[in-house]
């Protein structure tokens, strides 16, 4: 009750100051002063002062987050990233300066206008020199200043911010000017996906675009979005992956491509799973899955570098360190050992079942919503294997589980498969592609089978997909990997909605 008051009283406070700044933008324009102006012109930016010499005439902008008036003295200080993007990763970055407003320099009229119609939250010019005050501030001595845009609404206490996590998601742009961490984090991950954009020019790939709208659910095994096309009348989907039109480029003879897909997957939400997220996929032809392997692990490597200036990084307040070959880790031959048998020779997935209870190695809930044999190794895997892996760890020799992937020329119940598991999270999955039509048909089939059981994560039979592969595909291997979720586990975050800009919220109720 008591939190239901203060909450209250906030929003009241908050109106009463909304309506005092709607008042004071009244007042500003019928004096003939626009309180929303065009430009403004800087010479400098304000997390480059550091390197101007003192002394020198500057002429700087940015919103007021900080204002104190001592008589005819003010301090205040003015907030923005500008062009501050080559920052030391592993140090924060300057995002303020100290201005100061003296009534000898600006005059008393000036200083009353600043003290009146100048608060917190307002975008103000500045100009004027700059020095070092007594207690060595780096500071803006104000000659002149221009009120730019009007804020009508109070920032978060400087202290405290938004404290409420659905709050700092709605309102993020706030939660970013008074949050060093969340500006670091979506800074990092913008900067990372221009590194691997240059690292992927440097190896020859092309970057493509893909379409979102898709009429077959195809790429990966997850429920989708579904929407509807107005103008061809059509049942469409948002599209879990771009995997089937990578290999159709392919096709058409680009032999190395990549693209960061916008991907969404109607599945449930937690602290490291994302409903719209983006997709890092990439696609080489005559490549196979070793040579995939060997790409990701300079990728990864590179980019840990990039941001920590060394081979490693923190998760769970354990250093994991990268080395040049990861070590690795016999999928099949793990799982056998945990269920007692080889998991190739069994083919019905109720039978599979029944062992599993035998074993007690899942729940019943866990084994609903499980139509397909692969799907409960899977399952099993996910229970017992993953979360026991730490350090870096290549997962190869897969059971024939994705239906997309290469069979093994040696055992075609085997795919050439790879994941890349740290701290029990799958960081990337690639594969030596499946080329062979004939092949790819049954999978579809089966898939359909599984439809029909029941399970929504299965794929469509791809029709246009087929026909494509029909005209033939060179040898192919691609890899996937979350941009969100690698920068998550990169960073060390509580939740992945702290890699996003704007992640999904429910509407605010009160609003």
């Amino acid at each position: 009750m008591q939190n239901q008051n203060n909450q209250n009283n906030n929003q009241l406070n908050d109106l009463n100051e909304f309506e005092i700044k709607v008042e004071k933008v009244k007042k500003l324009e019928a004096s003939g002063e626009k309180a929303y102006k065009a430009k403004y012109n800087k010479t400098h930016e304000i997390h480059a002062l550091e390197n101007v010499e003192l002394g020198t005439h500057v002429s700087i902008a940015g919103r007021m987050i900080f204002k104190r008036t001592f008589g005819k003295l003010i301090f205040a200080r003015l907030y923005a990233i500008g062009d501050n993007f080559d920052a030391d990763f592993t140090a924060p970055i300057r995002t303020s300066v100290q201005i100061s407003l003296s009534q000898n320099i600006v005059g008393e009229d000036r200083l009353k206008y600043f003290k009146d119609f100048c608060d917190v939250g307002d975008f103000v010019g500045a100009e004027g020199e700059l020095i070092r005050t007594q207690t060595g501030e780096l500071t803006v001595q104000v000659e002149k200043f221009v009120l730019l845009t009007k804020a009508l609404r109070t920032l978060p206490e400087k202290f405290h911010g938004l404290t409420d996590t659905e709050s700092r998601y709605r309102q993020r742009y706030l939660d970013l000017i008074m949050n060093e961490k969340s500006r670091q984090a979506v800074l990092i991950r913008f900067k990372v996906m221009q590194f691997i954009r240059e690292f992927y020019n440097k190896h020859g790939f092309l970057e493509v675009e893909t379409p979102i709208l898709q009429n077959a659910v195809s790429g990966a095994l997850a429920k989708p979005f579904r929407t509807h096309h107005n103008a061809l009348d059509l049942d469409m989907n948002l599209r879990i992956s771009p995997e089937t039109f990578h290999k159709r480029v392919i096709a058409s003879g680009f032999d190395k491509i990549f693209e960061f897909a916008k991907d969404f997957r109607n599945e449930g939400i937690c602290v490291d799973k994302l409903q719209e997220f983006t997709m890092l996929e990439s696609y080489a032809a005559y490549w196979d899955f070793e040579d995939s392997i060997n790409f990701y692990t300079e990728l990864f490597r590179e980019v840990c570098k990039f941001v920590f200036g060394k081979y490693e990084f923190s998760s769970q307040g354990r250093v994991i360190k990268l080395p040049e070959k990861f070590p690795r880790m016999d999928f099949l031959a793990k799982v056998n050992e945990i269920v007692g048998v080889n998991v190739l020779d069994i083919t019905d997935a109720d039978k599979f079942k029944d062992l599993i209870r035998k074993k007690n190695l899942l729940d019943e809930a866990d084994m609903k919503d499980q139509f397909t044999v692969g799907g409960l190794i899977d399952l099993v895997y996910k229970r017992k294997i993953r979360s026991n892996i730490v350090e870096p760890t290549i997962l190869y020799n897969y059971p024939n589980v994705v239906p997309l992937a290469r069979y093994s020329d040696d055992d075609d119940r085997i795919i050439e498969m790879f994941q890349l598991v740290i701290d029990g999270q799958e960081m990337v999955k690639g594969y030596s592609e499946l080329v062979n039509p004939i092949q790819q048909k049954r999978n579809f089939e089966e898939q359909a089978k599984a439809k029909q059981r029941g399970d929504a994560e299965a794929m469509d039979y791809d029709k246009e997909y087929i026909l494509a592969m029909e005209h033939g595909f060179p040898p192919i291997s691609g890899i996937g990997f979350g941009i969100d979720i690698f920068i998550y586990h990169l960073l060390d975050l509580e939740n992945i909605r702290e890699t996003i800009l704007f992640p999904i919220t429910k509407p605010d109720a009160n609003n």
